[in-house]
């Protein structure tokens, strides 16, 4: 799932290829991916894009006369940018990986692709952000807030910690693989739980925040879209990373498995050398 690091990357690419041009038109190829219906996608046609901006892992890009297309990733969605589209025949709607695609005056343009079958990619063309739900009920960015906030923002939910610092009310951007590289750089374990944090560890908790998210952020930022994916592989230590050594302390990488998702971490580092039961109620002690 693409998340903070990766959609500022996607903005600031954005910023750089499509501000300034004006939109050809827009063509929904999956007919549920586009939430919203009025405005309709073809009044943004002859419209400037003005800017692309993050909110949380939202996508935001805004057109001339007040109009915003809000994108939500989700697990398998993407953004590819083309220099050029191989038709200029509309999308005939279907089952093909493309939901979305906008093209620019000059013949480029984007797609916003998810693979898969769980279609949760989703778009809304509207006038304001904030009328997006999942944009209205954002926390604080996760790279922006200081100490105080940040500490205030994790203790406003009792839960563990891997739990809380990925909903997005509580603060806006981490999702499941940069959560398990924060725990493993400030040495908590997943499962610890927010009310018995201390406050050095949410002090260290802070710091391991802003430094995995904006290591991230410095080396995606500038990257083709094509390549962010290569990139956030390369610089992840325990995520994705099972049965392979801790970078750090050199033990074995472990996971824990959900239904539909999975988290790692390292024992040594984070649990006092002891692996966690492999369910969500771990019983170990924190």
């Amino acid at each position: 799932m693409p998340e903070l690091p990766e959609v500022e990357a996607l903005a600031g690419y954005l910023r750089e290829r499509a501000v300034g041009r004006c939109v050809d038109r827009i063509e929904v190829a999956a007919i549920s991916a586009l939430k919203t219906y009025d405005p309709a996608p073809s009044v943004v046609a002859g419209r400037a894009v003005l800017n692309a901006r993050r909110h949380g892992k939202f996508l935001d890009v805004a057109f001339d006369g007040g109009l915003h297309l809000v994108v939500h990733l989700a697990r398998a969605g993407w953004l590819q940018y083309r220099e050029a589209f191989p038709s200029a025949a509309p999308l005939r709607p279907g089952k093909g990986p493309i939901a979305l695609r906008v093209r620019l005056d000059d013949g480029s343009g984007f797609d916003l692709t998810e693979a898969g079958t769980q279609k949760k990619l989703a778009a809304y063309l509207v006038t304001d952000p904030a009328q997006v739900p999942g944009v209205a009920k954002l926390g604080p960015d996760a790279l922006g807030a200081d100490l105080a906030t940040f500490a205030e923002r994790m203790r406003s939910r009792r839960g563990q910690v891997k739990g809380v610092l990925t909903d997005q009310a509580v603060l806006a951007g981490v999702g499941n693989a940069y959560s398990d590289e924060i725990l493993h750089a400030a040495k908590l374990s997943p499962f610890a739980l927010t009310d018995r944090l201390t406050d050095e560890q949410l002090a260290a908790l802070h710091v391991a925040t802003r430094e995995v998210l904006g290591d991230a952020v410095r080396r995606s930022v500038g990257q083709r879209a094509a390549e962010l994916k290569g990139e956030k592989r390369s610089g992840l230590k325990v995520h994705a990373r099972t049965g392979l050594p801790c970078p750090v302390c050199g033990d074995t990488v472990r996971e824990v498995s959900f239904a539909d998702s999975s988290l790692q971490y390292c024992p040594t580092c984070q649990t006092g050398g002891k692996p966690l039961a492999d369910r969500r109620l771990s019983r170990l002690v924190r």
